[in-house]
């Protein structure tokens, strides 16, 4: 494993293990959506309802191919169970669209004598379990996370995030496991107006303002920029 990144005080969560991306001698095979269990408490809709419109224009072996081209992580145990540690707004999506979809996925760790407790002990030790809710209450115990990918929480905030990130205001960091979920972790400190994921335009202005300023300067993925050309 990579080694671990310093605790810095300005990350909201803690130290983490770099997610090992699928490489040339990485095993992938399909597996179904529905079978695959989350790492964290809540998503973002917004980014779900903007995926779903994606997927509606293609057709499923686009689907496929797509997915094969960005692989799902996994840990799996002595039980079976596949955790998988990221992707789970599209996949979210795709599986309200259709529930018997699949995915194809690769193993970043196999411990078959370890069993779910003990799996999740070392997910939660490797930084790669997000325990708090779509409130922002918790860490909540490991093992009350959601069972199912369409049982997790809106997270408005995380909705926010990726809105902004998908403006270019945050660099994407797709090593760093739930990356967007610290900085909707740093926003949700900062005073902002009522918004939704279905109405996120309320708080964007300052929003703006605040994740491109020298206060979250210290966040992976910053970028410097001024006022609010949107």
């Amino acid at each position: 494993m990579t080694a671990k990144e310093p605790r810095g005080v300005s990350l909201p969560h803690p130290a983490y293990t770099p997610i090992p991306p699928a490489g040339a001698s990485s095993t992938l095979f399909e597996v179904a959506i529905a079978e695959l269990h989350p790492t964290q408490w809540s998503v973002g809709l917004a980014e779900i309802w903007s995926r779903q419109q994606d997927f509606a224009k293609e057709t499923e072996q686009q689907h496929l191919t797509y997915l094969r081209r960005k692989p799902v992580p996994l840990v799996k145990g002595r039980s079976g169970t596949l955790w998988m540690l990221d992707r789970h707004h599209r996949l979210r999506a795709l599986l309200e669209q259709k529930p018997t979809a699949t995915t194809w996925g690769y193993l970043v760790e196999e411990r078959s004598d370890a069993s779910d407790e003990e799996l999740l002990a070392f997910l939660q030790e490797q930084g790669w379990l997000y325990l708090i809710d779509g409130r922002g209450k918790g860490p909540h115990h490991p093992s009350e996370l959601p069972r199912s990918l369409m049982d997790l929480d809106d997270d408005p905030y995380r909705s926010l995030i990726w809105k902004l990130k998908k403006e270019g205001l945050i660099t994407p960091q797709p090593q760093i496991p739930y990356h967007e979920f610290r900085w909707g972790a740093w926003l949700r400190r900062r005073p902002l107006p009522p918004f939704s994921s279905r109405a996120l335009e309320p708080a964007l202005p300052p929003a703006r303002r605040l994740v491109g300023s020298s206060a979250a300067a210290a966040m992976p993925g910053w970028r410097a920029h001024q006022g609010d050309s949107h």
